[in-house]
């Protein structure tokens, strides 16, 4: 836990969970039903294209122009009132009284075109973070759409094999050093999850974890191939210095972490092989920020289905992440859940830093 005192105190907003502290391990309420995460469909169809940023509009086959045409984006409603009375301006301190100075954002966007439709580029523009983390694109890199683009930031995409399934991205207002696509692992590489950004004083990952899907059918996949290879590309890259993970990790850690905790013992990301995995991935050195500051706030969630009313009665899961090197706890000043931004059937969470 941290030390007391460790978390400066913030101007209230609607769009951050409020925290208490002094809470004793609380039993996560079971009177609403939470559907479990959605599923991951890979179409029958696919497209070439992993790895290539969005300005080469390429096809991977032979990285020459496609020549398909982009379909223009329409704005049919804007989310930007959801988040109207949010202090985006705020700023958290370390516990020695280091303000944050450095602000990574992060949103499983359920689909880039959907998102950008509902004027989704809103809120980089309000949240203001030094880097956007983007997962569930959707959309192949050679038909990213011109609205994504933001004044001010630069964009990097990343899609799969497969047209319309996974797919990462992020905006940054400064050059990394280096941006790398993959883990270096072509059966999960073909799906295009991972995008690391190295900065000087730590490593950028984004990622979007495999789901293990209805029934499990890609239970093995994830917790016997993916998170053992993840796991050590991870530590490779803490061996040489810091890591902040950012993404949907398609995991639920805890019972507190969901709403419906007994209902979902053998659903995708609450099984115990899901929650083990996750559990040693973290004591390679590494720490879940939220948790780490909030470790007994409740409701705290991430996700919720777009299903039975789920998001007004919070009746949803916490799947997105920041999970930090160890040793970056001195320069944590908040991990931030942006429960009440709209846009997607996840929220933006926050990290803010002191580097």
């Amino acid at each position: 836990m941290p030390p007391k005192g460790s978390k400066s105190k913030k101007p209230a907003d609607e769009g951050t969970v409020k925290v208490d502290k002094k809470k004793e391990d609380p039993q996560p309420s079971a009177a609403e039903t939470a559907e479990a995460p959605k599923e991951e469909k890979k179409p029958a169809s696919s497209r070439g294209g992993w790895g290539r940023k969005k300005k080469l509009a390429t096809d991977s086959a032979n990285g020459e122009e496609t020549g398909e045409p982009k379909a223009k984006i329409k704005v049919k409603s804007s989310i930007s009132e959801s988040f109207a009375d949010i202090d985006f301006s705020a700023r958290a301190k370390t516990p020695d009284g280091r303000e944050s100075n450095f602000k990574i954002a992060s949103w499983n966007v359920n689909g880039l075109r959907a998102w950008l439709e509902k004027d989704g580029v809103s809120y980089i523009k309000a949240e203001n973070p030094d880097v956007m983390c983007i997962q569930e694109t959707k959309c192949n890199v050679s038909l990213i759409p011109a609205e994504a683009e933001v004044d001010g930031y630069t964009s990097h995409w990343l899609s799969g094999d497969a047209e319309g399934y996974s797919g990462v991205g992020i905006y940054y207002k400064t050059k990394p050093i280096k941006i790398t696509d993959g883990i270096g692992i072509e059966k999960h590489d073909n799906e295009g999850r991972v995008i690391t950004a190295e900065y000087e004083k730590f490593y950028l990952v984004n990622v979007y974890v495999p789901n293990s899907g209805r029934d499990l059918p890609r239970l093995d996949y994830r917790t016997k191939e993916w998170d053992v290879d993840f796991r050590k590309y991870l530590k490779s890259l803490d061996e040489k210095k810091p890591v902040v993970l950012c993404g949907d990790l398609n995991v639920a850690h805890h019972e507190i972490d969901l709403r419906n905790p007994k209902g979902n013992k053998r659903t995708a990301g609450f099984t115990i092989e899901e929650r083990e995995s996750f559990t040693a991935t973290l004591r390679e050195g590494f720490i879940d920020s939220f948790r780490y500051l909030y470790p007994h706030t409740e409701n705290a969630f991430t996700f919720w289905t777009f299903m039975m009313n789920a998001r007004s009665k919070n009746a949803g899961w916490r799947l997105d992440y920041f999970v930090l090197s160890e040793r970056l706890k001195e320069n944590l000043c908040d991990s931030i859940i942006r429960s009440k931004v709209m846009g997607s059937d996840h929220c933006p969470i926050v990290l803010e830093l002191a580097i």
